[in-house]
């Protein structure tokens, strides 16, 4: 469906946006205008690009998304595979400070890499453990008001509140089913308020807490029905508070509204190809040929394994990682929608 009504609420599909140029999109966090850092993992650059690298494609890239389709481009790219000084293994999750620095977790190195915005290297810190500070799988990263970031530490089943510099705050978190209890958490985000949402990924669901750690709310629950999760691996909070969980296993988002009830699903409504995807298309006359011989194009319009979620507050759209499919898929939060009158 790709305007959908409910509860007070109008969603609007906008467009996709992926290619040769994005590998499998792990995380993703909102820069300044149109501006969009994507972290990238999983296959090379292909093309004649400046900052085309060898490796396996592990970086972040700076994308601007502008609202409409086909205005989208690459402006840089930095990082790369391996384990030096702004290198990374399995980079996992990624956030932006005010200034736009970005901070990005490896989940194989147990580090945190920081670059500024431009990309150059500022430094890292982490070593494999369960001390503060200490990590065993980092995931999901946000950066509160105050400049602080809290980390997922996945395998410890924790959050920890550290500064930028490396030096260890608080944690709060440990392993169990109950409220306030983990169990290999993944993403994460702070609301306009303060409030800490962590995807509780083996728990099938996303529970919201206060900065210092106390349980506060509880959003799905194990399952592949309405309102139900499987795997959840990101969260997302717009202005109104409504709640969007990435269901991993599920192939799908869901919105929850801010008391933890219910709205809406988004499958994916990619009926047209991203751009880069076309040119990939257009470039070769067999696979225009195969795409005319199936009996639907649908199943390449829904979401394979979405990994990661952002709400763009100045634009007011919902973009999530596509991550099987080498894509971003968009929709717009419409406000004031009006349904048109055809008994006229």
């Amino acid at each position: 469906m790709l305007t959908q009504t409910v509860a007070g609420r109008t969603y609007d599909f906008s467009h996709a946006v992926g290619g040769r140029y994005i590998g499998q999109p792990c995380s993703l966090a909102m820069g300044s205008g149109d501006l969009v850092y994507a972290l990238l993992r999983g296959s090379e650059l292909i093309g004649n690009v400046p900052w085309n690298r060898t490796g396996s494609g592990s970086r972040v890239a700076k994308i601007t998304i502008p609202t409409e389709p086909g205005d989208e481009e690459v402006l840089s790219e930095f990082g790369k595979y391996g384990d030096g000084e702004g290198e990374f293994i399995w980079p996992t999750g990624m956030a932006l400070d005010d200034k736009e620095n970005v901070y990005v977790t490896d989940e194989w190195m147990n580090r945190v890499s920081a670059f500024d915005k431009e990309g150059n290297f500022q430094g890292l810190w982490g070593t494999t453990g369960e001390g503060d500070g200490e990590f065993n799988g980092p995931a999901g990263i946000a950066v509160d008001q105050d400049g602080n970031l809290f980390i997922v530490d996945s395998r410890n089943h924790r959050v920890q509140k550290m500064a930028k510099d490396g030096r260890f705050l608080a944690k709060w978190g440990r392993l169990g089913s109950g409220e306030g209890e983990l169990d290999s958490p993944w993403g994460i985000t702070i609301d306009h308020q303060g409030f800490v949402y962590v995807a509780d990924h083996k728990n099938h669901r996303a529970q919201k807490f206060t900065p210092e750690g106390e349980f506060v709310a509880s959003f799905g629950r194990e399952g592949s029905g309405q309102g139900e999760l499987n795997r959840p691996t990101d969260v997302a909070v717009d202005p109104e508070g409504d709640v969007y969980v990435c269901d991993w296993a599920n192939n799908r988002v869901l919105a929850f509204a801010p008391d933890g009830d219910y709205i809406t699903s988004f499958i994916g409504d990619a009926e047209r190809l991203a751009m880069w995807h076309q040119q990939t298309v257009d470039a070769n006359a067999d696979v225009i040929k195969a795409r005319r011989r199936v009996s639907t194009l649908e199943p390449e319009w829904r979401l394979a394994m979405p990994r990661a979620v952002a709400f763009d507050d100045e634009k007011g759209r919902l973009i999530i990682a596509d991550s099987q499919r080498g894509r971003f898929q968009i929709y717009n939060k419409v406000k004031g929608y009006m349904e048109p009158q055809f008994n006229l």
